[in-house]
């Protein structure tokens, strides 16, 4: 089992495809859920702001889920040393992990289905940053807006 934690977030159009991806990843990681609860109307941006505050807090990986992905992938995006990626297939989520660091999946419940969703999720997790020339791209983009340096998310 990994030492950290995955945290997740969706709003109501991703409730579904939250609940599916927690239990597929529930035998081997510690899961946090920051909401939503149920498949309720509400407001997205209420949930990437408080998943990416335990991804910081926690130094972890995200993922969060809304309709299309678009939307928590904007948001999420606003807060400094956030790096999301919104990913349609698992080559995608291999380089947002190896030459982005990025600390936070974004995926979309009407566009994927659940098996490729778990795909994308197994390779987010299972790959790790590059380093080299791609941390000094991230240094560049995350010195415009006084971001401390990179910190590396993996999962121990």
């Amino acid at each position: 089992m990994s030492t950290d934690p995955i945290i997740f977030g969706s709003d109501h159009a991703g409730f579904g495809l939250k609940k599916e991806l927690m239990a597929y990843l529930q035998p081997g990681y510690e899961i946090i859920d920051v909401g939503t609860k149920d498949t309720t109307s509400c407001d997205y941006p209420v949930y990437a702001h408080k998943l990416c505050q335990e991804v910081l807090s926690r130094q972890t990986l995200g993922i969060l889920i809304c309709g299309s992905g678009i939307g928590m992938s904007i948001t999420a995006n606003r807060h400094p040393g956030i790096r999301a990626a919104l990913c349609l297939n698992e080559y995608m989520a291999r380089m947002a992990r190896m030459h982005n660091d990025a600390n936070v999946l974004c995926l979309g419940d009407r566009i994927i289905g659940v098996e490729l969703a778990k795909s994308i999720v197994d390779a987010f997790l299972e790959t790790n940053f590059e380093g080299g020339r791609h941390l000094r791209r991230i240094e560049l983009i995350d010195s415009t807006f006084g971001v401390p340096k990179v910190e590396k998310f993996e999962i121990r």
